[in-house]
């Protein structure tokens, strides 16, 4: 039966216009002969006895006595209301008069909006919503800080198309007149556990004395206090009651938050979960949460960090097993009902364990990964490369990769091990490499046993080599050199992002020595040293400075490798150079040098984010003496964008020693 409803429900619309229609085609034809008649006419709508208009309505038609004169706008406006009384949908506007931020608001919420367009919106309903606006907006406003605004909605029907106008004058906002942090609980766990700082709590609140009241800021402050002490210690804090009381008369608000931190909770034993191909050595060496340790998110998160970065994961969760919490919860839920009591509210009166297990929840990674690229730089020409993974050779990860450039090919296979307990990763390694650069053709055949240990922010390194390399410059006899380096390299970085750097430096140095007569030609000492900062200079611009200095110590240089050496220019060096053109001239090469020095400043502004422009000035050069070293100048502008990978900087740099221009192209930041 349910197709006939509609038939019946427009049978009955149809009997009542009808009904309504008769009396207005008597009314229009016993009124014909009178000059006013159209006003007259809209005025004996049926509709209107129906549904009154409000007094301050500015929309509200009345019965105008004959012997007062009808302006003419009033009596297009007339004319209009008439006509789109005939249609069903009315095509309307809306012109919100408010502040700016307000206005933004209102456009975004209100009914009026909401609905312009929708074609089942006839005269009346644009009417009642007209009507129903003031209110709308009070409310809305009133999320802004404004609980005595004045508003005027009215309906302009002059024009060919209606006009909805809202006008609004927010007043004074409310203001924050008094905050009351009420911090329930917060006992230690045990007597020799650190008290609570409720007082730094406390001043970490974010909608202070003063402060405008908005509805949005009153929420995330709340929010960020009961973050702050879910974070550490007392992960169960729950929001025991909030409130705010606000006067419209003396436009100020009071605050009351009531925080309960439920038990005091510790660290339990670790539970792994996914583990399938790899040994379970990998998670628990990379652990440095031990059982009794205070509840603390940045250790969860920490230990992720570090599992992530192994490569063994595809994906990686750390969290406190909340199950046994949860178990209690429901035990409590049961006793209380059996006993015919009202379950507690609070954390704290919930009870439960206090020790919670850590739960490392891994989906591990396939165990072989084959990938293929291509590339560019404009040090090294056109890139193409390979990749092979293998996540468990014998125990170890082994990772290779050939990658051939136009100037250089690299071909490498290393073996790492699981992280140990110590926190150190031993890897070793061999690899073969060509290099053609200003003339100079190395190739470098290399075995090395690597211990690194450390973080991001702060990476040590203690490298072992063994090394052979064949040296051609033009048509000179070939040189063979071998040598045994021990090299110590420690990186420190303070940075406020390791991907997208705005603030902060990073410094790195070299320490490196082939002392033993073992397979080693010429002994050597060499030390090395580069820095980059970053400062901020207002909201959009940023100062880049950037140094560097080696040296290598030794009797004849002849038998140092080249790799030690140094020779200088580029991406990274002295831009407005060919790549390692700066350096000792032999024949129609250039070689290594043993000592190097580089500076530079460089100024970024961001003029539309991401996307900007920059200036630099590069100095520097290789030497055999330390008093040869006379900088070679290049300087330039280019063009920069902050891209999801990292920045993207596009150089045009003029060497002023060579009197030419070159582009530069880089992706990232290289140290």
């Amino acid at each position: 039966m349910a197709p006939a409803r509609p038939r019946i429900l427009a049978q009955i619309v149809l009997g009542v216009n009808a009904l309504c229609l008769a009396p207005v085609v008597a009314a229009q034809t016993a009124t014909a002969s009178v000059p006013q008649a159209p006003v007259q006419q809209e005025a004996q709508q049926p509709q209107q006895p129906q549904q009154p208009q409000p007094p301050q309505d500015p929309q509200q038609r009345q019965q105008r006595p004959p012997t007062q004169p009808v302006t003419q706008a009033e009596a297009q406006a007339a004319a209009n209301a008439q006509a789109l009384e005939q249609v069903r949908t009315v095509r309307y506007n809306v012109r919100i008069e408010a502040p700016r931020a307000l206005r933004e608001l209102l456009e975004n919420n209100l009914d009026l909006e909401r609905w312009r367009g929708n074609a089942n919106v006839d005269l009346e309903q644009l009417r009642r919503l007209v009507r129903t606006a003031p209110n709308e907006v009070k409310t809305l406003v009133a999320t802004e800080g404004y609980y005595t605004p004045k508003v005027d909605a009215r309906l302009d029907m002059t024009g060919s198309t209606p006009v909805a106008v809202v006008s609004v004058d927010p007043g004074e906002p409310t203001v924050v007149s008094d905050v009351d942090i009420e911090l329930r609980g917060f006992a230690p766990f045990k007597g020799g556990d650190t008290p609570f700082d409720a007082a730094a709590l406390r001043n970490r609140w974010t909608l202070p004395t003063g402060a405008r009241f908005r509805t949005a800021d009153w929420e995330a402050a709340k929010r960020g206090l009961l973050r702050q002490v879910t974070q550490a210690r007392f992960p169960r804090a729950e929001l025991a009651d909030s409130n705010a009381t606000v006067d419209p008369e003396t436009r100020r608000a009071r605050l009351k938050v009531v925080i309960d931190s439920g038990p005091d909770v510790h660290f339990g034993g670790l539970e792994i979960q996914g583990l399938q191909r790899y040994p379970a050595s990998i998670i628990t060496n990379l652990n440095q949460i031990r059982p009794g340790d205070e509840y603390s998110e940045a250790a969860m998160q920490a230990l992720q960090g570090r599992l992530q970065e192994t490569g063994y994961f595809a994906s990686v969760e750390v969290s406190a097993d909340m199950a046994p919490v949860l178990d209690q919860q429901v035990a409590n839920l049961n006793q209380a009902s059996a006993q015919g009591q009202a379950p507690a509210q609070t954390a704290a009166a919930q009870g439960g364990p206090s020790t919670l297990p850590v739960l490392v929840r891994v989906t591990e990674n396939k165990r072989k990964n084959v990938s293929v690229g291509v590339g560019y730089s404009t040090n090294l020409g056109p890139r193409a490369q390979a990749s092979y993974d293998d996540l468990n050779v014998f125990g170890k990860r082994m990772k290779s990769h050939l990658i051939y450039e136009q100037k250089q090919q690299t071909l490498r296979t290393d073996f790492y091990w699981p992280v140990t307990s110590n926190g150190y990763r031993n890897s070793v390694g061999a690899g073969y490499q060509r290099l053609d650069a200003e003339g100079q053709v190395t190739r470098t055949t290399s075995i090395d046993a690597t211990r690194a240990w450390g973080s991001p922010l702060l990476e040590r390194s203690l490298t072992l080599q063994v090394l052979t390399e064949q040296v051609a410059i033009d048509d000179l006899p070939f040189t063979r050199v071998k040598s045994v380096p021990l090299t110590f390299s420690i990186t420190k970085r303070h940075l406020d992002s390791l991907v997208q750097p705005n603030k902060g430096y990073i410094i790195n140095t070299q320490l490196g020595a082939a002392v033993l007569p073992i397979l080693t030609d010429e002994r050597f000492l060499r030390t090395y040293t580069r820095a980059l900062d970053y400062y901020p200079l207002g909201d959009r611009g940023t100062l880049i400075t950037r140094g560097e200095f080696g040296a290598v110590l030794s009797k004849d240089k002849a038998g140092v490798p080249s790799t030690f050496l140094f020779r200088a220019g580029g991406d990274g060096s002295v831009r407005g150079y060919g790549y390692q053109q700066l350096g000792i001239p032999v024949g129609s090469a250039i070689t290594g040098a043993r000592y190097l020095f580089t500076a530079s400043a460089e100024y970024d502004y961001y003029f539309k984010p991401p996307y900007g422009a920059a200036v630099f000035y590069d100095v520097g050069n290789a030497a055999d003496n330390f008093s040869d070293l006379k900088p070679k100048v290049g300087y330039g502008v280019g063009a920069r964008w902050r891209s999801p990978v990292g920045p993207i900087n596009v150089d045009v740099a003029y060497g002023k020693a060579v009197h030419k221009v070159r582009l530069h192209f880089s992706l990232g930041f290289t140290f």
